[in-house]
């Protein structure tokens, strides 16, 4: 009996120096790769805004106010008589990082009774616009870097085929709201 206790002391001795003599052999063959980096993310801005240089059309009436800020444009005109017009530049610059397009241009509607004596027109880097259209989808790039693109606003009150075409018991007041959308180029 104490010859097979023996023998199972020694098999389980050969075997435990037979795992540790694979341990070393299978951590011989086991290496680990790492990878380690850094990346740095520079600044970036989406800047599609008006410019600064609000500029009246010579020959064009006053406007009793205007403000303009990077995003909005506010004027305030009166048009006394047939012939009389308002009109003002503004530069659209892209100074950011994205290309953009224009996608949209939305117009204001002007009643069928308005458009008898009133015309509104904006003319974006050379093409007219006006509130006869609206809706207009449009894809016209403003590339990054500075890129500008003038902008011309008119308004104008025209000659009526009829005189009772004319607002003649009240002043007639006209909101004229136009939407230029941006998107960035994808």
């Amino acid at each position: 009996m104490e010859k097979k206790r023996n023998g199972q002391i020694a098999v389980i001795l050969v075997l435990s120096v037979a795992i540790l003599f694979m341990s070393i052999g299978f951590a011989a063959f086991f290496t680990d790769l790492t990878i380690n980096g850094t990346a740095t993310v520079k600044a970036n801005r989406w800047s599609v805004h008006f410019d600064d240089d609000y500029a009246e059309t010579t020959g064009s009436v006053q406007a009793t106010s205007h403000t303009e800020s990077d995003t909005n444009v506010t004027y305030t005109v009166t048009l006394s008589k047939p012939t009389d017009f308002y009109e003002f530049t503004i530069t659209v610059i892209n100074d950011g990082n994205f290309n953009a397009n224009l996608t949209s241009i939305t117009m204001p509607t002007l009643t069928a009774q308005q458009a008898k004596y009133l015309t509104h027109t904006v003319t974006y880097n050379g093409t007219d616009y006006n509130s006869s259209q609206t809706g207009l989808a449009v894809a016209l790039p403003c590339t990054s870097g500075s890129n500008t693109k003038v902008l011309k606003v008119r308004v104008a009150y025209i000659q009526p085929e009829y005189s009772t075409d004319l607002p003649t018991t009240a002043d007639a007041t006209v909101t004229l709201n136009v939407t230029l959308h941006y998107d960035q180029v994808a």
